[in-house]
């Protein structure tokens, strides 16, 4: 990049002559310092030093003309009229008159400084002072983050040094990339715009949930553009002095009119772009009034040719209007989580420099991650590469790809946990209740994976994976998916004569689930296509706080009514399924205490009624091939020679 290189070499040819300038300046200091102190003690170089008993010689010997006392120096001249210095002993008595007695003239001062030295000594305080002053200013105006450099702009120019990243780099967010390439082209060649009357955009706002990739967009658009590329975080203009924030973003403008055409990136903008007035600190907030200055650079009465301005949130709702209008502005493009296409190429991107397998399928690993992002894949395929380096292998196999993904989505397996025979027992039983429905109920997502292996904060987990990407959802889909949390419970009960705390969790997703099938979807038949409760935000915090009713007690009563109905609906039918298959259940539970971890086709077959060959561990892509035994080895042991479980009378009311 042409510009960015002139721009990145001006700056350090600026700092070099700052730097050789402050060095001169002390090395001449330093320089008048030693001449004036040398001119000061050049006179008492001028003496022949003598020792005393050299002197006391040459007044015996009526050598000395003249002497002067000076507290117990002695200067004098001798008769080859030579000047001579030396020092008579402490306490020395009869000195004066034993000189007076050799014809020698005696003259006596008060011991006093060299008057360069004193000179040098009263003014020594001042120059330093002086000097101090001179530096600590050279230094403030020098910008950047020396001292009290508070209104100074701490945006970065990204230089050709840096490593690059191009447009070859993002996969995933394709419409992203095109909108971006146009603003790359009017950068390029904005003849070809311009002829049409089309002008420049002034701003670009890419929105997205976190780890969707806005922050490396912006990284491409600056490998890609040949234009000087500014960065800085909007958590930089606002510090503890006011008037910092809107000198920062004065100076962040001036910086960019200097080198237009360029591009300015304002990372996580809503930490300066709030909304207007929901702040605590009342109209002369700080955080306010760096909103002000920047709303008035993007557009106001000066105008900034050739300077557009990115930036990036994930929370677009509590930007100020003024900041989101046309002018200021001008496009907005959404960063959603990739797509099974878009995750594909993500892994495909992040896979490139790593050692694979012929067995490692991407598109199965897309498929089988629904709702990551891109950071989210990126985490997936370098929790592989460790897996595999931690069993030194020379290449990453899906089987560490799959262990990897059920890290991310499941938390790491917690197999030193020392769990009792009975709740592993009751464990097994639960998923095996959620598994069965899986496959029992027509509108369920697919069964991936069900085990009993303790990760993260739960003790088993059963895992879905859908076969398309879904973003409607009908109400039999979510009254199976009612049926399925729902699933766990029954299944203890029905078996063991009891429940446990097990299902808490599946009890709070339950009831939210079903309330919003009530209160926002409009899919109670009783109450209608009516939405209940208006949710209210604090836009200063950032989210949700309360959920304001605007509806009477007796329709809160019916909304209760009717999620609970669907709870009970849903309940009854679940019930009624695990009663009518509960030796499957009861098969599926057993396989889990032995396996520990079943996949799709094992679950399948149960459900179906075929036997399984004897129970040893299956090789699948599920799970990872025998290594160095784990604590749990003994219980594994214990657990295989616990008996199946036997059906219980369980009295029905």
């Amino acid at each position: 990049m042409e510009g960015d290189r002139l721009s990145t070499h001006a700056g350090r040819g600026t700092v070099l002559n700052s730097t050789m300038k402050s060095l001169v300046f002390w090395m001449a200091l330093v320089i008048i310092g030693v001449i004036v102190w040398n001119f000061s003690t050049q006179f008492q170089t001028s003496h022949k030093p003598l020792s005393f008993s050299e002197f006391m010689g040459s007044v015996d010997a009526g050598q000395i003309e003249s002497v002067t006392i000076t507290g117990n120096e002695i200067t004098g001249v001798n008769k080859a009229n030579e000047n001579f210095r030396t020092y008579a002993p402490p306490q020395y008595e009869g000195l004066a008159n034993k000189l007076i007695e050799r014809n020698v003239v005696v003259s006596a001062r008060e011991p006093t400084a060299s008057p360069w030295a004193a000179l040098l000594y009263s003014w020594a305080p001042s120059l330093l002072m002086i000097g101090f002053w001179i530096f600590f200013m050279r230094q403030m105006q020098s910008g950047g983050n020396k001292a009290l450099s508070f209104g100074k702009s701490k945006a970065k120019l990204s230089s050709s040094a840096q490593k690059k990243v191009t447009f070859k780099d993002v996969a995933g967010v394709d419409e992203a990339k095109d909108e971006l390439q146009e603003i790359i082209d009017f950068l390029r060649e904005p003849q070809k715009f311009q002829k049409l009357g089309g002008r420049i955009p002034k701003g670009v706002l890419l929105m997205g949930a976190p780890g969707t990739g806005k922050t490396l967009l912006a990284r491409a658009v600056a490998g890609e553009a040949n234009v000087p590329f500014f960065s800085i975080s909007g958590s930089d203009f606002v510090e503890m002095f006011v008037g910092v924030g809107a000198s920062r973003v004065r100076d962040l403008f001036e910086q960019g009119k200097k080198s237009a055409p360029c591009i300015v990136f304002i990372d996580e903008i809503d930490a300066v772009g709030r909304h207007r007035g929901a702040g605590l600190g009342g109209g002369h907030d700080e955080r306010e009034q760096t909103l002000n200055q920047l709303l008035v650079e993007m557009d106001g009465f000066e105008s900034n040719e050739g300077v557009i301005l990115m930036a990036a949130t994930n929370r677009p709702d509590v930007l100020d209007p003024a900041l989101l209008r046309p002018g200021r502005f001008d496009r907005r493009i959404v960063v959603n989580r990739p797509d099974v296409k878009g995750r594909e190429g993500i892994l495909g991107v992040h896979t490139k420099k790593i050692p694979m397998s012929d067995e490692v399928d991407v598109a199965v690993l897309a498929r089988g991650s629904s709702g990551f992002s891109g950071a989210d894949l990126a985490n997936l395929v370098n929790e592989a590469a460790l897996n595999a380096a931690r069993y030194n292998q020379k290449v990453v196999r899906m089987l560490d790809f799959e262990f990897a993904k059920d890290k991310v989505l499941m938390g790491a397996e917690r197999r030193s946990m020392i769990i009792s025979e009975d709740e592993k027992r009751v464990t097994a039983i639960h998923e095996a209740g959620h598994a069965l429905l899986t496959v029992l109920l027509p509108q369920a997502d697919p069964i991936h994976k069900v085990t009993i292996i303790p990760r993260g904060l739960a003790l088993g987990l059963t895992q879905q994976l859908p076969i398309d990407e879904k973003h409607n959802y009908s109400r039999e889909y979510l009254q199976d998916q009612l049926a399925i949390l729902l699933g766990g419970r029954i299944a203890e009960e029905i078996t063991i004569g009891s429940i446990t705390t097990g299902a808490g969790n599946d009890l709070e997703r339950v009831t939210d689930l079903a309330r919003r099938m009530v209160c926002e979807w409009g899919m109670s038949d009783a109450l209608g296509p009516l939405t209940f409760g208006k949710k209210e935000e604090q836009i200063f915090l950032g989210r949700e706080i309360s959920q304001h009713q605007d509806y009477s007690e007796d329709t809160a009563l019916r909304i209760d009514q009717e999620v609970k109905k669907f709870i009970t609906e849903n309940y009854t039918r679940a019930q009624h399924l695990l009663l009518e298959h509960k030796q499957k259940l009861l098969d599926l539970a057993d396989a889990l205490l032995v396996r520990e971890t079943l996949d799709a086709e094992q679950v399948r077959r149960i459900a179906a009624g075929l036997p399984l060959d004897e129970f040893v561990p299956a090789a699948g892509p599920t799970r990872m091939p025998p290594r160095e035994p784990r604590v749990a080895t003994k219980e594994k042991e214990r657990l295989a020679l616990v008996p199946p479980l036997s059906p219980r009378p369980v009295t029905q009311e």
